[in-house]
């Protein structure tokens, strides 16, 4: 039989990814207790500070300057999947809305036509190292969207399904589905301009766990067009239907078959991505994504213009007040508080 192991490929930074999606990066820092403005209780001696990527005691600043974090930037054309495993993020935009999440939760931005937003990570504990840990994932718009109204969504971790598995030996799998369905448990709505909207479109975005040894057949896609590809990102071992996988790889499996999948030397860990292809030219300029040169142009000429809106916050990378719980304001002034 056909192995359903199609392509290995080594896990740089960024992520490689397939059509639909169009960027990935796994964010896993150590950072020490917070100071009084939120940032690193530690020096910031020879860092580079505003491109600070470089790991140095096993965290970075990356464009921040007082708290690490990425500062207002724009972005058109697609949308952001931000999936925070540790720690907070402080978000802040041009439509004027905000939030604090984390631990779980899921914010979801469609940048559509345009939105400038700030991401900063706000060293809330002052007393204890802030461990922080997320995935961002951009997930493109077809054309006929990718001017659509921009959208801001939070999915609080307590609404986003976990699904447990037991195989014969006793040993639990749990799979969070962050989009998408499984055993007919539904992740919250994404945007309703997104391309994970459509019903045909099968998008799926699952973070697998497996406890050491543990065993679990992957389904397959609802849509045999699907692509379909598994980041192996912690653990020893994987075992992908017969074969092993020792290293740390993003692996293209077939998405019309069930896949069986096994922890080998301990727990690991594995971020799925799945969807149909748009298959639409892409071209990238930064942090715009259009379908041709022309529209890129347009793009930064607009961005020139109209600052996308503007940016109605103090400086270019605010931080919430540290007594400040999990929240999102929406640009309409409603406010969310997750019930945990």
């Amino acid at each position: 039989m056909k192995s359903p192991l199609l392509e290995t490929l080594p896990l740089g930074f960024p992520w490689v990814t397939a059509d639909p999606f169009l960027f990935c990066v796994h964010h896993n820092d150590a950072y020490p207790a917070g100071n009084e403005h939120l940032g690193p209780a530690a020096s910031l001696a020879g860092r580079n500070l505003g491109q600070d990527f470089e790991g140095k005691d096993g965290w970075n600043m990356y464009h921040g300057e007082v708290v690490p974090g990425f500062p207002g930037h724009p972005h058109r054309g697609f949308e952001t999947v931000t999936m925070v495993r540790k720690g907070l993020i402080d978000h802040s935009d041009s439509l004027g809305a905000a939030a604090r999440f984390g631990h779980g939760d899921v914010q979801w931005l469609t940048a559509g036509a345009g939105v400038v937003h700030s991401e900063m990570f706000p060293l809330v504990d002052a007393s204890r190292p802030n461990p922080t840990e997320l995935f961002q994932i951009w997930l493109n718009l077809p054309a006929e969207d990718k001017l659509a109204p921009p959208h801001f969504s939070m999915l609080w971790g307590q609404d986003i399904p976990r699904v447990a598995f037991t195989d014969d030996a006793g040993r639990r799998t749990e799979v969070t589905v962050a989009a998408g369905e499984l055993e007919g448990r539904r992740a919250p709505p994404p945007p309703p301009r997104s391309w994970a909207a459509r019903p045909d479109t099968d998008v799926a975005i699952w973070t697998l766990r497996f406890e050491a040894g543990a065993a679990w057949t992957l389904p397959p896609a609802a849509n045999p067009r699907a692509n379909r590809t598994l980041y192996f990102f912690e653990g020893d071992g994987l075992k992908v239907a017969d074969q092993l996988i020792r290293s740390h790889q993003a692996l293209v499996v077939r998405s019309d078959v069930a896949v069986r999948l096994e922890a080998v030397g301990g727990a690991c860990e594995v971020l799925m991505l799945q969807g149909r292809p748009i298959g639409e030219p892409v071209v990238q300029y930064g942090p715009f994504v259009m379908n041709s040169r022309a529209e890129i142009q347009q793009a930064f000429n607009d961005y020139q213009r109209t600052s996308f809106g503007g940016w109605p916050w103090r400086s270019g990378d605010p931080v919430h007040p540290r007594e400040e719980g999990r929240f999102a304001r929406h640009a309409d002034g409603r406010i969310e508080r997750p019930s945990r």
